[in-house]
């Protein structure tokens, strides 16, 4: 409290006695008890008014230890048990987190981490089952960052090292806190051979052969001859000798494979040897193509050299399905060979082309520019009227939610960098949808980025805009891939490549998934309008071919479409059917899930890598049987000590409730003994 209100107090105290005093002793004309204890009773009243006028603030001190944080982090993948160290990781993690003298000194938490990172439960045998399908330790550092933000803290990783999915984890975690890997699993080398990384595209076409590159892997010290085949059922396809040794531990083969049947074609990598494996599931890999019948044929036709050509060229080619020819609007004799015409940025020198097109009929792809001549492109087709000027204009672009041509994901195209084209006016005429608007400096000019149009039959898309080649390598940052941009670009291509009218019911999968892949299905349901139905009642049903065994699930309303999830399912071949409720449209088809358990492929735990990890964030990595030797070393670092923080807390003595109450009970007694004593 300051000077002024200890001073305020006081004489609070000088009022409320002095005119108890001269009310009660002062005038009375016969003293005695009473006048004692009513005077008493006005003092109360008059100090505790007085009090709340003046609401001196009242400071409370209180101290509070706070620990620096311990996480215990427990690998939760199948792999633990696949090494034989479940039992283990279990009984660490016990004898860590139940240690008193760690608690004593640590706040100690527990957490588990296979595919996502979770707080472990208590029992932890409620919790840490060793059934994750996948291990991504790049979570753990991603989640331990977040949750101790700008604290030191020390770090117990029990583990076997063995990532499966997920960012180089070395790197991941913050080098200024130190990490103790505490590695399990048998760590003496074995001899084992493995079916390493398959590179095969995931189409081929009919009547042609394909390449599958394959990486075998070899653990051991001695020279072994090994056997590697392919097969296709009873049938095999490839076969060869391979030969490791000490300074040969992993061999590289490429193999040319035919393409015969039409579908989803399953086929089966193997490698064996006469010597005895601790290991034998890695030996072996499925993989599996589609075989297509047929391709598509984009011709880019501009006179100019951009990189939006390369930039389309190769998003397009991204898709096996699609052969991308770059070509001059001169040069072009014949359109027969095209299923897809793109036309950049057109002049008065592509009259030929769109003369040609009137008679081949084929679908469209317009991308304006600076140097497009949009008179002539007026003159060319009815959808747009372009009216600008020769000043260039950079355009942002605003998706459109309510877009239902095809299923089509925001991959942030509000932030990508603007598109440039020439300023003017865009009118458009007849049935235009728009994926994107323009925007000049986030004003919006009504007028559309990216449309597309359907007229009997024939349908065409406009882009007005240069620089897209930008966009693409926006999505590479924001990604770290380009996969998201080429399947948008793949969607307007299949939207082109297409001429089949609207379906009501458009259901999104693939033919085939890997185990241990998730596993999702999207679908969209339009109304008798085209519309994007939001209140459709979306259901599937999920057969396996082999046991007849059925599970039915809801799709969930996304952002303009439908999904399910349907990971957990076992390695087989699925016939799947999704029924719209309402209206009873449905749409059947089948997909294959590939045998193959990815936890299942190691032999022994990564040493190396988990040394690496802790000599970046200088820790140490343990084993089991150092686990007291660990806990002695963490008891013993000056570094992590306890720290007393004081907490002031304020009150104003208005807040106090028993004050009021005081003041009340003390008047009304007062009153009561007046009125009692024939003194009203």
């Amino acid at each position: 409290m300051t000077t002024n209100t200890i001073l305020l107090l006081l004489l609070s105290l000088l009022i409320a006695g002095g005119l108890s005093f001269f009310q009660y002793y002062y005038k009375a004309k016969a003293k005695s008890n009473l006048n004692l204890v009513l005077a008493f009773l006005r003092f109360l009243s008059i100090f505790g008014i007085l009090l709340l006028l003046i609401n001196p603030i009242m400071s409370r001190k209180a101290f509070e230890t706070i620990k620096t944080p311990l996480p215990i982090v427990v690998d939760n993948s199948s792999s633990i048990i696949d090494l034989k160290a479940n039992q283990t990781a279990l009984d660490l993690h016990t004898k860590l987190f139940q240690s008193k003298e760690l608690q004593d000194k640590f706040d100690v938490q527990s957490y588990q981490f296979d595919t996502e990172f979770q707080t472990t439960e208590v029992p932890i045998a409620n919790g840490i089952n060793f059934k994750g399908t996948q291990t991504n330790i790049d979570e753990v550092a991603k989640n331990l960052k977040s949750i101790y933000k700008n604290t030191s803290f020390p770090t117990l990783l029990i583990t076997d090292g063995n990532q499966t999915s997920g960012n180089d984890y070395v790197f991941s975690f913050d080098a200024i806190n130190k990490v103790f890997p505490l590695v399990v699993g048998d760590t003496a080398k074995s001899l084992d051979l493995k079916v390493g990384q398959l590179n095969v595209n995931k189409y081929a076409f009919q009547k042609n052969k394909f390449p599958v590159e394959v990486f075998l892997n070899y653990a051991g010290n001695k020279t072994t001859t090994a056997e590697f085949k392919i097969t296709q059922g009873n049938s095999v396809l490839s076969k060869q000798s391979v030969t490791f040794s000490a300074s040969k531990k992993s061999v590289v083969l490429n193999v040319l494979l035919p393409a015969d049947k039409v579908g989803v074609q399953v086929f089966r990598a193997t490698i064996s040897s006469n010597q005895r494996e601790k290991n034998t599931y890695n030996n072996s890999k499925n993989f599996a193509v589609e075989v297509i019948d047929q391709k598509t044929n984009v011709a880019i036709i501009s006179n100019l050299n951009h990189p939006d050509i390369g930039a389309l060229k190769r998003a397009i080619e991204s898709n096996a399905q699609r052969k991308v020819t770059v070509v001059k609007p001169n040069s072009v004799s014949s359109l027969q060979d095209y299923n897809i015409l793109i036309l950049y940025q057109p002049t008065g020198e592509f009259k030929s082309v769109f003369e040609k097109n009137k008679l081949a009929g084929i679908n469209i792809f317009i991308v304006t520019g600076n140097n497009t001549d949009f008179n002539f492109l007026n003159q060319q087709q009815t959808n747009f009227a372009f009216k600008m000027s020769g000043q260039k204009e950079d355009y942002l672009a605003g998706f459109n939610e309510q877009f239902n041509l095809f299923a089509i994901d925001n991959l942030g195209f509000e932030n990508f960098p603007p598109l440039q084209n020439p300023f003017g006016t865009v009118t458009t005429s007849g049935a235009i949808s728009t994926l994107l608007s323009s925007k000049i400096r986030n004003i919006e000019t009504n007028a559309p980025l990216l449309a597309f149009a359907e007229n009997q039959g024939k349908r065409s898309a406009f882009l007005l805009g240069e620089n897209i080649w930008k966009w693409r390598l926006q999505s590479h940052v924001d990604n770290q891939s380009f996969e998201k941009f080429d399947v948008f670009v793949d969607k307007i291509i299949q939207f082109l490549v297409s001429n089949d009218s609207k379906k009501s019911l458009v259901v999104n999968h693939e033919s085939f998934y890997n185990s241990g892949e998730t596993i999702e299905i999207s679908a969209q349901y339009f109304n008798k309008n085209y519309e994007f139905d939001e209140k459709a009642r979306l259901t599937i049903s999920v057969t396996n071919s082999k046991t007849k065994q059925t599970k039915n699930y809801d799709l969930l309303k996304g952002n303009n479409f439908y999904k399910v999830n349907l990971d957990g399912l076992s390695a087989g071949t699925y016939n799947f059917s999704v029924r719209e409720l309402n209206s009873q449209t449905a749409y059947s088809s089948r997909f294959e899930i590939l045998d193959f358990d990815i936890e299942k492929q190691f032999v022994n735990p990564d040493v190396e890598k988990l040394t690496q990890l802790a000599a970046q964030t200088q820790g140490k990595l343990y084993h089991p049987n150092q686990v007291d030797a660990l806990i002695k070393s963490l008891l013993e670092d000056e570094s992590y000590k306890a720290v007393q923080k004081e907490i002031v807390t304020k009150t104003p003595l208005i807040d106090w409730v028993w004050l009021l109450i005081l003041i009340a009970i003390s008047l009304a007694s007062e009153w009561f003994l007046r009125k009692y004593n024939g003194m009203l």
